[in-house]
């Protein structure tokens, strides 16, 4: 091959590896990863596409040129010359994509034996977290709504998961109705909460902020708003939270914050909330549904927070709504204030 054949291929090649690198590099494809296990996922992720652009280029550079060199004319009807194969490079592109699919393959081995590992202490028997053991959680899914449990702080249950930033986190996920998948995009991993079954999720949050909490598995109506939120916060401010029982959470413990932390907000309309949704029964009108189950507004309210099972209203489905008696009774109690007034 003469050399300007040699530039040209080279020069064709350099503009399309540009082109397709442009497009990668400007697009968001992926979150911006705030965890270890998501860094690593994202290496992952830039390390094949980089193969994939470079064979582009190389393929794309070959076709155009050829295309353009040897094209025939418009009234040439004649057969091509006869040509044989060539061994050494038959061998090469046999040999070279199965190295870079063995590469492949070791580094994704790697990174997923990586993102599997984590100190076999558990942080279940101690108040302070330790940046060499992993903290435990439980995460519960439920229609339609998300719970976390930390077992080594006085089984401290909240609505929102929060998280101390470089500590390791057991994640131990389940379902108590039907099948959910846990996914916080910022962390790049995803898992399945099946119920009774507990899958493990390893995460080291490294970055602070707060992520949604989304369930990627249809799991009945309300599914589109099965949504929390995950706090990545200093070790600090994780332990004062912690210590305090939840209580010094962001977003505080009004009733309104308490109707949002605790997703009633996905599944019901009421006005003083900026609530719209319609799966299940519109809370602006608790007042004529208290009088169609024979009680007084305020205790038909805590006890529909309770035992949703006790009332139903007619049109609606019985044991949609999760029951909230875990929560604390000064909760439960902010939360009825606020219901009943904004009802009124």
């Amino acid at each position: 091959m003469r050399r300007g054949s040699i530039v040209q291929l080279v020069a064709i090649g350099a503009v399309c590896g540009a082109g397709a690198a442009l497009v990668a590099l400007l697009v968001p494809w992926l979150p911006h990863a705030a965890s270890k296990q998501a860094g690593r996922i994202d290496f992952v992720f830039w390390f094949v596409t980089t193969i994939c652009i470079t064979i582009f280029a190389l393929v794309a550079a070959v076709i155009l040129y050829a295309v353009v060199k040897f094209r025939a004319a418009p009234d040439d009807d004649s057969d091509g010359p006869p040509i044989h194969g060539h061994t050494g490079l038959e061998i090469a592109w046999t040999a070279v994509p199965a190295v870079l699919v063995t590469a492949i393959s070791i580094v994704s081995a790697i990174v997923l034996a990586k993102n599997e590992d984590l100190p076999h202490a558990s942080a279940a028997a101690g108040a302070k977290p330790n940046p060499l053991r992993p903290l435990v959680v439980d995460v519960t899914g439920e229609q339609f709504f998300w719970s976390f449990k930390y077992p080594g702080f006085n089984n401290l249950t909240s609505s929102t998961l929060r998280l101390p930033i470089d500590v390791p986190v057991k994640l131990r996920v389940t379902s108590v109705d039907v099948t959910h998948s846990f996914w916080v995009p910022e962390f790049s991993q995803k898992l399945d909460a099946v119920p009774g079954s507990v899958n493990t999720l390893p995460v080291t949050p490294n970055r602070l902020g707060t992520f949604p909490v989304i369930c990627t598995e249809l799991c009945g109506l309300g599914h589109a708003l099965m949504r929390s939120q995950a706090e990545v916060m200093t070790l600090e401010k994780f332990r004062t939270w912690a210590k305090g029982g939840g209580q010094q959470a962001g977003g505080g413990t009004s009733g309104k914050a308490l109707f949002a932390s605790n997703g009633c907000d996905g599944c019901h309309t009421f006005k003083p909330a900026g609530a719209t949704a319609k799966v299940g029964p519109d809370l602006d009108k608790l007042p004529e549904e208290a009088q169609r189950a024979g009680k007084p507004l305020e205790p038909f309210i805590r006890e529909s927070i309770e035992n949703p099972s006790a009332y139903v209203e007619p049109g609606f489905q019985n044991g949609i709504m999760p029951s909230f008696s875990t929560l604390p009774k000064e909760q439960v109690d902010a939360l009825v204030t606020f219901l009943a007034g904004g009802s009124r």
